[in-house]
């Protein structure tokens, strides 16, 4: 699987890089057809503490899957959207296997 991940408003450094790659390269396990995932990093420009949003977006074949969240940190972020994708993965792998059965 492709993971493309773009920094908005200031420059990601490897590490966080390679963290996102290893957290949304993990929903391979829970969905075997994922073509590619974008990962948008942004940081706004506010006095608020929680001014980082990650925003993933899986592609699977028949749709695409969008999760959106504003953090204190980047990895906070991801790894709340990842959780909330292995969810919707799952759910999605379920309605596919059903629609095969009936």
């Amino acid at each position: 699987m492709k993971v493309f991940t773009q920094s908005v408003n200031f420059n990601a450094d490897s590490e966080l890089i390679k963290f996102v790659e290893k957290k949304v390269e993990s929903l391979v396990k829970f969905h075997d057809k994922i073509v590619d995932a974008e990962v948008f990093l942004k940081v706004q420009n506010t006095s608020d503490k929680e001014n980082k949003i990650t925003e993933v977006k899986i592609n699977i074949p028949g749709s695409e899957l969008i999760v959106k969240r504003e953090t204190k940190t980047f990895e906070e972020g991801i790894n709340s959207a990842v959780d909330n994708l292995k969810r919707q993965l799952k759910r999605s792998k379920e309605k596919h296997r059903d629609s095969l059965i009936s």
